[in-house]
Order: C-alpha cells, then sequence, then structure tokens
C-alpha cells in the first residue's frame, strides 16, 4: 500500500447509443483503463465509471426508423457496447446509461440550481421546422445547397466544400433529411445557460487543468467572447422535461456529461461509498476525464462553468486526446481500415492493440496512427521476441532440472536492482500519461534481461557437467526479471499479467510486489503466453472489414439519411449506385458452423441451378439447421471475397439491431430460386 492513499475518480467520454464501437473510440477507453489499472496496482482507492450517451434526436429517429422504441434501441446498444468495451478489457467499475433516474435527478437539480443562481435566460429564436414531420430541425439535418459556393447537398452549418459556416436558414433549396420536405422557419422560445457569467473563473481554472496545448485552443473562444448556450430542445425530443418548461426538453449535451455524477451515484448505492465525500465543493477526491480533443469545448468550458454555478466540485484535469488514423489516412471503409472492435477480436488479440495504442501515446493531444504492417512488427519484436522470450528461454530449465524451485539467491542482485529502479520512471510516465516513454524504459529493461540470458548461455551449460546450480541461478534471475517486467506492464496487459501471476505462483502482481525478489520459490508449468501476428491475420482482418462496410453500404446507407448514422466518415450511396445492386432469390440448399469463426455460418446458395458459396454473420441468431430449405435475398453480383475462411461469392441480406435479434429477408410465398426482385 502507498504512503498516502489517493481517492480518485476517473471517467471516459460517454459512447453514443447509436452504434458500435470501433478502434478509433477504443484510442480513448484503452488510455483511460491503462491509467487506471496503473492506479490500482499502486494501491490507490480508483473508481472507473462510464455510460452510454443515451439521448438525443438520431436516437429518436433510428429507433422510429427500426419500428422500436428508443429505450429498446438503446437498450440493445448498451449490451453490444459492454460486450466490445470486455472483449478489449476495459475493466469499467460500472457502466451506466444516461437515461437514468439519477441522471434526471442531478440533471433537474443542477439546472434548478442554475436558473435560481440567475444564470438561465430565455430568448425567442428562429429555427428551421419540418412541416410534414412537425419537428423543429437540429442543423445537421438540413440539407441543401451552400449560400456561399453553391456546392450541393450540405450540411446546415457549414460546408464541406469551401469550409463556410452559416446558419440552416441560409441555405439554398434546402430540404428535411428526415422527410425531404422543405424547411419553413418557426419561432420558439428557448432556454440558455449564461457562459459568460463565468469568463474569469473558466479563465483562472483552465489554466491549471487543461494541457497547456488545449489551453492555446481555448483562448480563441475567450478572445471572441463567450456566448450563451442554448440548452433546450423542442418537442418531439428524446430525453428529459425541463422542470419548468412543459414541452422543452434538456439538450443533449446538457445530461451528458452530467451521467458521470449519475454512473457514480448508481456506482456508490450499489457498494456503499459516501456520494458526497468526491462530489460536494470542498471534496480532497480527485477527479479526471478523459475525452477527445474534439468535444474538448463542452468538457472544458461548458462543465466546469455548471458545476461551479451549481455548488459541485470540479474536475482536477481534463485530459484530452488526438484521433486514430490508420495507415497515414482516415480511417476509411473502402481499404477495410475502418475496423469495429468487434471484427478486430474476430482475429486478433485485444492486448496486442493494447500494447501498440499505449506505445504510441502521449499526454499531448496529436493524432496517433495505427500502421498495420509496424502494428504487426511491434507486437512480435516487443512483446513476443523480447518480453515472452524471456520466460521462454529459462522457464523450461527450472521446471525440468529443479522441480520448478528458484534459486536461494540472486545471482545478479545488481542488475534486478537496476530493474526495480527504473520503476520510479515508468510510475511517473504513467502517471503523467507518457504511455509511449513507459513502453521504451520497459523495452529497455527486457533487451538488458534477453542480453544477461544470452552472455549466461544456460542451454550450453546445462550440457556441462557439474554446472547445474549455474543454469539455475542464471535461468532464475531471467525470470525474475521476467517478474519485474511483467508488473510494469500489467496495466497494458491485463490477461497475460494473470497468466504470469499463475505461472509464477502469486497471490498479486502489486507495482510494491517486485522490492522482495523471489527466492527458493517453486512456480508452475510455463505456457505460451503470446502467439506472433502474421500477415494473413492482418489481410483477414482488412477482408472482414471490408464485407462488413459493403453490407451496412448497402442495407443502410441507401435507406438511411446519413444524420443517423451519427458517422463523420460515413460515405453515402447514390441512387444510380443502388439500382446495380443485383438481389436475388435464393435457396438455402447447406447450412454449416465456420471453424474458429465466432459470428459466421457458410451458406450454399441455390440460385436456380447456380451454387454459391457465401459467409453470412448470422450466427448469433441462426442454427444451421435452423435455416436449410429457406428462402432468402442474396446480392448476387457483390464481387467475390477471399477471407480467412475461404471465398465468399455474395452476401445474405438480414436487418435487425443485432445479436439474437437479427433476422435474413424471405421473399414472398411464390418466389423461386434465381427470381431477381425488383
Amino acid at each position: 500500500m502507498p504512503d498516502t492513499q489517493r481517492k480518485i475518480l476517473v471517467t471516459s467520454a460517454l459512447p453514443y447509443a447509436n452504434g458500435p464501437i470501433h478502434l478509433g473510440h477504443l484510442v480513448e477507453y484503452i488510455q483511460t483503463d491503462i491509467w487506471v489499472r496503473f492506479q490500482k496496482q499502486r494501491g490507490h482507492n480508483c473508481t472507473y465509471v462510464c455510460a452510454d450517451d443515451a439521448h438525443g434526436t438520431p436516437i429518436m429517429l433510428k429507433a422510429d426508423q427500426l419500428g422500436i422504441s428508443a429505450e429498446t434501441l438503446i437498450a440493445q446498444v448498451s449490451q453490444d457496447h459492454q460486450r466490445d468495451f470486455s472483449g478489449f478489457m476495459v475493466g469499467f467499475d460500472n457502466y451506466y446509461s444516461t437515461h437514468s433516474e439519477e441522471n434526471k435527478h442531478f440533471a433537474s437539480l443542477i439546472y434548478t440550481r442554475l436558473r435560481d443562481n440567475g444564470h438561465i435566460a430565455k430568448k425567442t429564436i428562429t429555427q428551421a421546422y419540418d412541416p410534414e414531420k412537425e419537428m423543429f430541425l437540429p442543423d445537421r439535418f438540413v440539407k441543401g445547397d451552400c449560400p456561399k459556393c453553391g456546392a450541393l447537398d450540405q450540411y446546415g452549418d457549414s460546408c464541406e466544400k469551401c469550409g463556410a459556416t452559416y446558419s440552416p436558414v441560409d441555405l439554398k433549396n434546402a430540404y428535411s433529411a428526415i422527410s425531404g420536405a422543405k424547411p419553413v422557419e418557426k419561432e420558439s422560445e428557448h432556454y440558455f445557460f449564461k457562459l459568460g457569467d463565468f469568463e474569469a473563473f473558466l479563465r483562472s481554472w483552465v489554466d491549471k487543468h487543461v494541457q497547456t496545448q488545449m489551453v492555446h485552443k481555448l483562448n480563441d473562444w475567450f478572445e471572441s467572447g463567450l456566448q450563451n448556450w442554448d440548452i433546450s430542445r423542442d418537442a418531439p425530443y428524446w430525453g428529459f422535461e425541463i422542470p419548468d418548461a412543459p414541452g422543452k426538453y434538456f439538450y443533449v449535451w446538457l445530461d451528458a456529461p452530467i451521467g458521470y455524477i449519475a454512473s457514480f451515484k448508481n456506482w456508490c448505492d450499489k457498494s456503499g461509498i459516501d456520494f458526497d465525500e468526491y462530489w460536494n465543493k470542498s471534496s480532497e477526491t480527485e477527479l479526471y476525464h478523459f475525452i477527445g480533443k474534439d468535444i474538448a469545448y463542452f468538457h472544458t468550458l461548458f462543465w466546469p462553468a455548471m458545476l461551479e454555478g451549481a455548488g459541485f466540485r470540479k474536475p482536477n484535469g481534463v485530459f484530452c486526446h488526438g484521433f486514430l488514423t490508420v495507415d497515414g489516412q482516415k480511417m476509411s471503409k473502402s481499404r477495410g481500415t475502418f475496423i469495429m472492435a468487434e471484427t478486430y477480436l474476430n482475429h486478433l488479440r485485444p492486448e496486442y492493440l493494447r500494447y501498440y495504442f499505449a506505445a504510441k501515446l502521449s499526454s499531448g493531444i496529436d493524432d496517433i496512427d495505427l500502421n498495420l504492417e509496424d502494428f504487426r512488427m511491434r507486437v512480435n519484436a516487443d512483446l513476443v521476441n523480447k518480453v515472452v522470450n524471456i520466460a521462454s528461454r529459462c522457464a523450461g530449465f527450472i521446471y525440468k532440472l529443479f522441480d520448478g524451485k528458484l534459486s536461494a539467491q540472486l545471482s545478479a542482485p545488481e542488475l534486478y536492482q537496476e530493474a526495480v529502479n527504473a520503476g520510479d520512471l515508468i510510475a511517473d510516465s504513467y502517471e503523467k500519461r507518457e504511455f509511449g516513454r513507459a513502453m521504451r524504459e520497459i523495452m529497455a529493461l527486457a533487451d538488458k534481461a534477453n542480453q544477461y540470458i544470452d552472455t549466461a548461455e544456460p542451454w550450453v551449460l546445462a550440457k556441462q557437467e557439474g554446472k547445474q546450480q549455474e543454469v539455475q541461478d542464471c535461468c532464475s534471475m531471467g525470470i525474475n526479471l521476467f517478474r519485474v517486467i511483467c508488473t510494469y506492464l500489467a496495466p497494458v496487459l491485463p490477461q497475460v499479467a494473470e497468466d504470469v501471476r499463475a505461472f509464477l505462483n502469486l497471490e498479486t502482481l502489486l507495482w510494491d510486489d517486485i522490492k522482495q525478489p523471489l527466492t527458493n520459490h517453486a512456480v508452475n508449468k510455463f505456457k505460451p503466453l503470446m502467439q506472433r501476428v502474421d500477415e494473413d491475420k492482418i489481410a483477414a482482418l482488412i477482408e472482414e472489414s471490408k464485407q462488413t462496410m459493403e453490407a451496412t453500404a448497402v442495407i443502410q446507407k441507401a435507406t438511411t439519411p446519413s444524420p443517423l448514422n451519427d458517422d463523420p466518415i460515413s460515405d453515402t450511396v447514390s441512387f444510380d449506385d443502388f439500382a446495380k445492386v443485383d438481389l436475388r432469390v435464393a435457396l438455402i440448399a447447406k447450412a454449416e458452423h465456420v471453424d474458429g469463426a465466432k459470428k459466421l455460418l457458410r451458406l450454399t446458395l441455390d440460385l436456380g441451378g447456380e451454387s454459391r458459396n457465401v459467409f453470412a454473420g448470422i450466427k448469433s441468431a441462426y442454427s444451421p439447421e435452423d435455416l436449410e430449405g429457406k428462402l432468402t435475398v442474396m446480392v448476387a453480383n457483390l464481387a467475390p471475397r477471399k477471407m480467412k475462411f475461404g471465398v465468399s461469392e455474395g452476401m445474405v441480406l438480414a436487418a435487425g439491431p443485432g445479436g439474437e435479434d437479427l433476422w435474413i429477408l424471405e421473399p414472398q410465398q411464390g418466389a423461386q430460386p434465381g427470381m431477381r426482385i425488383k
């Protein structure tokens, strides 16, 4: 235990309950999880909470499109999110939802305190209104021609071609992205948070609690003047109604950060923790938010100002990070580099990515690049050839020749002490989120451990008479160094750390445990900890990503207005492109499991005399025996794709939110195999 145990509350930004987790999202959650695991390993009381951001117009419209309630949609998405986070070993203490009684309570409480303290204003504004859907339209749900350069089909807030910003009412030939109707202008009274009331407080607070790079960006907002922030939305809206304003709802960005408080309160109620100790204004506990740089404005201006005005404590730090690129470019669906978390886990261990991100991450806000070839080579060189290799070279001798017993003393105590002493710099690097520096220091220790073993040559000594003690001594030393290195890597590689703990026959793998080396200690039989990443694994990952994205493009993009996808990298599909899709009735002649595939079934499809082999990601909803003999619909002119398990010669259409709630499309009665669907 540390001399002074810290009480720390940590959050990551709330993922929006409107779609799956991809590798770009995971940069943040892996970064946060590593930091939290490090604090816990050091003996501090560190709690990590998060939740789904479950309100807003996109969720309301997507649920309507799917024919389900918003509650059903957010419950299904939450299940998928938690599955993916668990798959990447992101260890939340509590994962919740902003659509909760706790969040409703605190949103209303903070609002009423702000109102009663004079920080809420009312103003009548003019907005775009959809006369067919009878609803006001957020900026991103109005499209038309840019009023500056004339570019067609631009969003209502900015032009992607010339970069101009404007109001939706300025668009030419404007239309609603929901119904296609021409919007009209309509007045409505809205509620505003008077952010300017907190300018002096924010200028002082930002300088102390936000990264220097972000402070420079925030100074631009101060210089242009802090504007009142519209915190209300008109019905229909999926969210919480404002207490004193019937028909008005809190804007999603007001109750989203309050979700941190609500999730922690839910955890406190379940765990008997004193909520007030963490959130009262004079709290001596610590609070840190990890977020992407794109939402810094909300977390470093609006959020601390809301907390200050409502009498709650403020964060000790808001840690912003950059975006993820893949092979030096924006994540791309066509290149197969827009990779979903679930797709990655079908092919590779999560700890490979955790380590690679750690090796790239610093305390700054620069973007990081996932270079897939560098990823493969670095994982193989560092984790397999350096770290795991230490144990592989020593454990066999200890187990076979000495019944798993380590020597009574260290053969190179000065080297061991050097490794222990390096823990101060490594700990400082973790604490300051300089993970890349920490990984470099750890790999330098791994190099020294391997050099020690190279010099000792236990494989040579084992063949010489009278050298048995030297074999035991050098291999025991190697395993002690391996333990130190794996202790330092435990926040990054939690499953490896658990496997190492079992191999070393230890109760814990805490940071300070390494101060005492393992002597006269029995270890268990060593089992392989990691395998090399081969090129075909990367190729299979990219191919499956392409398949997944093509399915999305055909089924989703052609039928869903782009604002509903909540995806800034989305590509639209024109009607002409969609018309090229050849949809055919197919008989499922045979269905079978695919060895090694978590979600795929292999289907043999009969198109009226022509047979096709298709891999379909429907295993979660169907057993092979449920499918054989059924008619379904397939994309018959999709280019064949070589996958890890073989060549897929088309795609079966299915619909639904996923998991067990997934249904293949079945043609109407009388349809025949090979019949084209128009």
